[in-house]
């Protein structure tokens, strides 16, 4: 793919131009990636304090019990959000479906093991682990072998 940037004063607005011969999932990812307005932080709630997080921090999102949770380096905090819309925010920044219930940062698996069932268990850099439904182990691997997440980390 070929980048051109040209900047000049007698342009009166910003434009993005894709030129190219067919649609590919590629174009498909950067399109995403430039109109999603992808949020810097999240606030987070733990006991009686509001915790700004960084999404590359988080481990995995999860619900429970109809809350839902972030796992930051081993510890748990609540967020005030829906997992599916915390799912769309994170879109693009590496993070992807692993069941139901359970949204996981690719970009911080340090190892998985494949369990009896099918399933996977994965293993955090931070030593954290949650478990990959056999729905979702074709993803993830898919995932891994391209890189992670699609800003190329």
């Amino acid at each position: 793919m070929k980048i051109q940037i040209d900047i000049d004063s007698k342009y009166e607005e910003s434009a993005i131009i894709i030129q190219a011969n067919e649609w590919t999932d590629e174009m498909e990812e950067i399109v995403q990636l430039i109109q999603n307005k992808q949020p810097k932080r999240l606030v987070a709630v733990q006991e009686d304090r509001s915790i700004l997080l960084k999404p590359e921090d988080l481990d995995y999102v999860f619900a429970s019990n109809r809350k839902v949770f972030a796992m930051v380096r081993g510890e748990q905090m609540e967020l005030k959000l829906k997992l599916y819309e915390i799912e769309e925010m994170l879109k693009g920044r590496g993070f992807i479906r692993f069941s139901k219930s359970v949204v996981g940062n690719v970009n911080l698996i340090d190892r998985f093991e494949l369990s009896f069932n099918g399933n996977l268990c994965v293993y955090f850099k931070s030593g954290s682990k949650e478990y990959v439904s056999r729905k979702y182990v074709h993803e993830l691997k898919a995932q891994i072998m391209e890189g992670g997440d699609t800003n190329g980390r």
